[in-house]
């Protein structure tokens, strides 16, 4: 089968691309490298299956040629992170809408199906005990910047609903809760790598807030699997399916687990959203999944414990050594 992947460079797509090479894909990468990195690709990049062209999802031409003759395509390019979308929201918001825009109508045109990761970032405020996919969306002001990617992405899912209602596109979107593992890194603001690294040099442990916002943890081992078999689903085509991890905790008792797990002398400090992000920034206080429409469909049930993803994260982190320029077989796309 041959497969596309926008965004195939970030932390989720670099997993995307090892397991479809390993199911007998060949696939094709279109990446900007404004998050994802070269690192995330290392051992596929001579693979005789694997393509990789540096360009930007707003390129109509390149995504066209990324998607010509694919079978089926993984979109998963956006612009993410608290930190990202908080600063630069304006770039944000062109990147996540007409970005999708592009794709989608790439897809239509060449006949592929497309899989569109979203986010549980859609729910925003809402604190249900447990979030299903027809749960209500409770957004912020749409003058504050925390709420642009809630928005955008939401936005993006009607896209996606529409292009299947009226033109008959086979497209399923997935909405991912807080997905973890090797290789992902806290620059942009993913809590857990952030932590880990911290406690791995024995520097304070950041909590923004009071700590007691709580999140469910899933282990991209448990994620990418999933994305693949929804992708297959015919039933999945005009639907929205959460994928997050079973076990809620709230981000000072991460700290704290991480601490006891790695054995460090890390101390745990608080930092006020107002000193870590711009002013009046807002956070989600609660945001807990429900799988059980995934679960029925592909049978989708996340096994790794958060004790084993926190040690897989410090283990990479452990092997990984100062980044060194690193050769890329990448086609740069035309303009």
């Amino acid at each position: 089968m041959k497969t596309a992947i926008t965004g195939g460079a970030g932390f989720i797509g670099g997993h995307l691309v090892e397991h479809l090479l390993a199911q007998g894909d060949e696939v094709s990468v279109l990446d900007n490298f404004s998050t994802g990195r070269i690192e995330n690709l290392q051992g596929v990049l001579d693979h005789p299956r694997f393509h990789l062209t540096e360009g930007n999802i707003l390129d109509k031409v390149a995504v066209e040629n990324l998607v010509q003759g694919a079978d089926r395509v993984f979109h998963l390019a956006a612009a993410v992170g608290v930190t990202l979308i908080v600063d630069h929201p304006l770039e944000s918001l062109r990147t996540n809408i007409h970005g999708t825009e592009v794709v989608l109508d790439a897809a239509l045109n060449s006949g592929a199906s497309l899989l569109l990761a979203s986010t549980s970032e859609i729910y925003g405020k809402n604190v249900s005990d447990s979030l299903d996919e027809e749960s209500d969306r409770i957004l912020g002001s749409a003058l504050k910047s925390r709420w642009t990617y809630a928005a955008a992405k939401g936005i993006d899912e009607a896209f996606a609903y529409s292009y299947w209602h009226e033109f008959g596109l086979r497209v399923a979107i997935v909405r991912l809760f807080n997905t973890v593992g090797p290789r992902q890194t806290g620059r942009y603001g993913m809590v857990v790598p952030r932590l880990i690294k911290q406690a791995l040099a024995s520097e304070p442990l950041t909590v923004y807030g009071d700590g007691l916002q709580t999140r469910c943890f899933s282990f991209v081992g448990d994620i990418v699997p999933a994305i693949t078999r929804i992708s297959a689903e015919p039933s999945a085509y005009g639907n929205a399916f959460n994928l997050g991890g079973s076990y809620e905790i709230s981000i000072l008792s991460l700290a704290q687990r991480i601490v006891e797990l790695l054995d460090s002398s890390s101390e745990i400090i608080f930092v006020p959203y107002e000193q870590a992000y711009a002013a009046g920034f807002e956070d989600m206080r609660r945001r807990v999944p429900n799988n059980s429409k995934s679960r029925a469909l592909v049978g989708f049930d996340p096994k790794t414990t958060l004790d084993e993803i926190i040690l897989s994260v410090a283990d990479e982190q452990r092997r990984s050594t100062a980044p060194e320029p690193a050769s890329r077989k990448v086609e740069v796309a035309s303009n």
